[in-house]
Protein backbone atom coordinates (compact mmCIF):
# COMPACT_ATOMS: atom_id res chain seq x y z
CA UNK A 1 0.00 0.00 0.00
CA UNK A 2 1.33 3.76 -0.99
CA UNK A 3 2.19 5.26 2.58
CA UNK A 4 2.58 9.44 1.99
CA UNK A 5 3.06 11.88 5.05
CA UNK A 6 2.28 15.41 5.02
CA UNK A 7 4.19 18.19 7.29
CA UNK A 8 4.08 20.69 8.46
CA UNK A 9 2.90 23.22 11.77
CA UNK A 10 -0.46 22.71 11.58
CA UNK A 11 -0.90 25.60 13.99
CA UNK A 12 -4.06 24.83 14.60
CA UNK A 13 -4.92 22.22 12.24
CA UNK A 14 -8.11 23.42 9.93
CA UNK A 15 -10.38 22.15 7.81
CA UNK A 16 -8.53 22.79 4.21
CA UNK A 17 -5.64 20.32 5.77
CA UNK A 18 -8.30 17.65 6.74
CA UNK A 19 -9.53 17.74 3.40
CA UNK A 20 -6.55 17.60 1.57
CA UNK A 21 -5.76 14.99 3.93
CA UNK A 22 -9.00 13.16 2.50
CA UNK A 23 -9.15 13.55 -0.50
CA UNK A 24 -5.35 12.16 -0.70
CA UNK A 25 -6.37 8.97 0.62
CA UNK A 26 -9.04 9.18 -1.69
CA UNK A 27 -7.44 9.80 -5.08
CA UNK A 28 -4.55 7.67 -4.17
CA UNK A 29 -5.70 4.26 -2.44
CA UNK A 30 -3.07 5.18 0.26
CA UNK A 31 -2.47 5.62 4.07
CA UNK A 32 -1.65 9.68 5.01
CA UNK A 33 0.58 10.24 8.07
CA UNK A 34 0.02 13.94 9.26
CA UNK A 35 3.12 15.33 10.47
CA UNK A 36 3.27 18.12 12.58
CA UNK A 37 6.39 19.71 12.45
CA UNK A 38 8.94 20.34 15.90
CA UNK A 39 11.34 23.04 14.14
CA UNK A 40 10.04 24.20 10.86
CA UNK A 41 13.26 25.66 8.59
CA UNK A 42 11.34 27.44 6.28
CA UNK A 43 8.66 29.37 8.80
CA UNK A 44 8.10 31.22 11.82
CA UNK A 45 8.32 29.25 15.32
CA UNK A 46 4.70 28.19 15.85
CA UNK A 47 2.45 29.73 18.32
CA UNK A 48 1.00 27.09 19.88
CA UNK A 49 3.21 23.99 21.96
CA UNK A 50 3.89 20.92 20.08
CA UNK A 51 2.04 19.03 22.52
CA UNK A 52 -1.52 21.05 21.82
CA UNK A 53 -0.85 21.00 18.17
CA UNK A 54 -0.44 17.50 18.11
CA UNK A 55 -3.49 17.08 20.44
CA UNK A 56 -5.76 19.25 17.96
CA UNK A 57 -4.65 17.50 14.95
CA UNK A 58 -5.68 14.22 16.49
CA UNK A 59 -8.83 15.48 17.35
CA UNK A 60 -9.11 16.67 13.94
CA UNK A 61 -8.87 13.81 12.57
CA UNK A 62 -10.52 11.14 14.59
CA UNK A 63 -12.48 8.70 12.81
CA UNK A 64 -11.14 9.41 9.78
CA UNK A 65 -10.16 5.85 7.63
CA UNK A 66 -6.73 6.33 6.77
CA UNK A 67 -5.31 9.27 8.60
CA UNK A 68 -3.20 8.60 11.49
CA UNK A 69 -1.01 11.49 13.22
CA UNK A 70 2.41 10.61 13.22
CA UNK A 71 4.84 12.58 15.69
CA UNK A 72 8.31 11.50 15.16
CA UNK A 73 9.60 15.25 14.34
CA UNK A 74 8.11 16.46 17.95
CA UNK A 75 10.29 13.43 19.42
CA UNK A 76 13.40 14.00 17.36
CA UNK A 77 13.77 17.31 17.88
CA UNK A 78 16.16 19.78 16.39
CA UNK A 79 15.35 21.58 12.86
CA UNK A 80 12.27 19.47 11.01
CA UNK A 81 14.04 18.48 7.66
CA UNK A 82 12.32 16.41 5.51
CA UNK A 83 14.85 14.65 4.26
CA UNK A 84 15.07 13.49 8.13
CA UNK A 85 11.72 11.88 8.33
CA UNK A 86 11.56 10.40 4.57
CA UNK A 87 14.99 8.35 5.48
CA UNK A 88 13.11 7.16 8.90
CA UNK A 89 9.53 5.89 7.10
CA UNK A 90 12.42 4.78 4.70
CA UNK A 91 13.82 2.51 6.79
CA UNK A 92 10.98 1.71 8.89
CA UNK A 93 9.12 0.48 5.65
CA UNK A 94 11.50 -1.03 3.80
CA UNK A 95 13.56 -0.35 0.20
CA UNK A 96 10.63 -1.50 -2.13
CA UNK A 97 7.50 -0.09 -0.11
CA UNK A 98 5.98 2.92 -2.11
CA UNK A 99 6.11 6.25 -0.09
CA UNK A 100 5.59 9.99 -0.91
CA UNK A 101 5.53 13.18 0.29
CA UNK A 102 2.70 15.50 -0.06
CA UNK A 103 3.27 18.93 -0.58
CA UNK A 104 1.66 22.20 -1.73
CA UNK A 105 2.41 23.92 -5.57
CA UNK A 106 3.88 26.71 -2.97
CA UNK A 107 6.50 24.24 -0.92
CA UNK A 108 7.13 22.40 -4.54
CA UNK A 109 8.51 25.78 -6.40
CA UNK A 110 10.75 26.32 -3.23
CA UNK A 111 12.21 22.65 -3.04
CA UNK A 112 15.62 23.85 -4.61
CA UNK A 113 16.23 25.94 -1.22
CA UNK A 114 15.11 22.40 1.30
CA UNK A 115 17.69 20.60 2.36
CA UNK A 116 19.03 17.51 0.32
CA UNK A 117 16.07 17.96 -1.67
CA UNK A 118 17.72 15.81 -4.50
CA UNK A 119 18.20 13.46 -2.18
CA UNK A 120 14.57 13.69 -1.07
CA UNK A 121 13.68 13.07 -4.17
CA UNK A 122 15.46 9.66 -4.30
CA UNK A 123 13.58 8.38 -1.17
CA UNK A 124 9.67 9.73 -1.83
CA UNK A 125 7.20 10.44 -4.70
CA UNK A 126 5.83 13.83 -4.58
CA UNK A 127 2.73 14.68 -4.82
CA UNK A 128 2.42 17.97 -5.25
CA UNK A 129 -1.00 19.82 -4.49
CA UNK A 130 -2.14 22.17 -6.86
CA UNK A 131 -3.00 25.82 -5.65
CA UNK A 132 -4.00 29.07 -7.25
CA UNK A 133 -1.04 31.70 -7.89
CA UNK A 134 1.32 28.81 -8.13
CA UNK A 135 1.80 27.51 -11.80
CA UNK A 136 3.56 24.54 -12.09
CA UNK A 137 4.37 24.95 -15.77
CA UNK A 138 6.98 27.98 -15.03
CA UNK A 139 9.05 25.82 -12.66
CA UNK A 140 13.17 27.16 -11.70
CA UNK A 141 15.61 25.64 -13.88
CA UNK A 142 17.06 23.08 -11.09
CA UNK A 143 13.10 21.49 -10.93
CA UNK A 144 12.76 20.96 -14.25
CA UNK A 145 16.44 19.20 -14.81
CA UNK A 146 16.15 17.03 -11.97
CA UNK A 147 12.37 16.31 -12.09
CA UNK A 148 13.00 15.12 -16.15
CA UNK A 149 11.03 11.91 -16.73
CA UNK A 150 9.71 11.59 -13.39
CA UNK A 151 5.97 13.15 -13.83
CA UNK A 152 3.25 10.83 -13.73
CA UNK A 153 -0.41 11.39 -14.79
CA UNK A 154 -1.35 8.30 -13.14
CA UNK A 155 -2.06 7.58 -9.31
CA UNK A 156 -1.80 3.89 -9.69
CA UNK A 157 1.72 4.79 -10.86
CA UNK A 158 2.92 5.26 -7.50
CA UNK A 159 1.72 2.25 -6.61
CA UNK A 160 4.60 0.51 -8.48
CA UNK A 161 7.41 2.40 -7.99
CA UNK A 162 8.97 2.91 -4.26
CA UNK A 163 10.07 6.32 -4.95
CA UNK A 164 10.97 9.06 -7.57
CA UNK A 165 8.17 10.23 -9.77
CA UNK A 166 6.50 13.47 -9.15
CA UNK A 167 1.92 13.34 -9.38
CA UNK A 168 -0.50 16.66 -9.28
CA UNK A 169 -2.84 15.95 -7.02
CA UNK A 170 -6.27 18.24 -7.64
CA UNK A 171 -7.43 18.40 -4.01
CA UNK A 172 -10.35 20.83 -4.95
CA UNK A 173 -9.97 24.87 -3.89
CA UNK A 174 -9.59 25.21 0.38
CA UNK A 175 -9.30 28.70 0.86
CA UNK A 176 -8.61 28.17 4.67
CA UNK A 177 -4.97 29.26 5.92
CA UNK A 178 -3.31 28.91 9.35
CA UNK A 179 -2.13 32.39 9.05
CA UNK A 180 -5.43 34.04 8.35
CA UNK A 181 -7.00 31.25 11.05
CA UNK A 182 -4.25 32.90 13.70
CA UNK A 183 -5.22 36.38 12.73
CA UNK A 184 -9.36 35.76 12.59
CA UNK A 185 -8.30 34.44 16.31
CA UNK A 186 -6.57 37.40 17.54
CA UNK A 187 -8.69 39.80 16.31
CA UNK A 188 -12.39 37.96 17.75
CA UNK A 189 -13.06 37.49 14.25
CA UNK A 190 -15.53 34.58 13.13
CA UNK A 191 -12.74 31.37 13.26
CA UNK A 192 -14.70 28.43 13.97
CA UNK A 193 -15.88 27.84 10.79
CA UNK A 194 -13.09 27.24 9.66
CA UNK A 195 -11.91 24.04 12.11
CA UNK A 196 -13.57 20.77 13.40
CA UNK A 197 -15.82 21.47 15.99
CA UNK A 198 -13.38 19.38 18.83
CA UNK A 199 -10.49 21.12 17.62
CA UNK A 200 -12.67 25.02 18.48
CA UNK A 201 -13.46 23.62 21.85
CA UNK A 202 -10.07 22.81 22.66
CA UNK A 203 -8.28 25.97 21.14
CA UNK A 204 -11.63 27.37 24.01
CA UNK A 205 -10.62 24.90 26.60
CA UNK A 206 -6.86 25.90 26.91
CA UNK A 207 -6.72 29.52 26.01
CA UNK A 208 -4.59 29.01 23.02
CA UNK A 209 -4.32 31.80 20.63
CA UNK A 210 -5.65 34.53 22.55
CA UNK A 211 -8.96 32.10 23.37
Amino acid sequence: MLSLFYGGTFDPVHLGHVALARAAVAALRAEVRLVPAADPPHRAVPSASAEHRARMLALAIAGEPGLRVDERELRRGGPSWSVLTALELREELGDHAPLGMVLGADAFLGLPSWRLWRELIALVHLVVVARPGYPLDALPEPLIQALDGRWCEQGEDLHRLPAGLVFVLDAGSYPQSSSVLRERLRENGDWQPMVPAAVADYIRENHLYGR
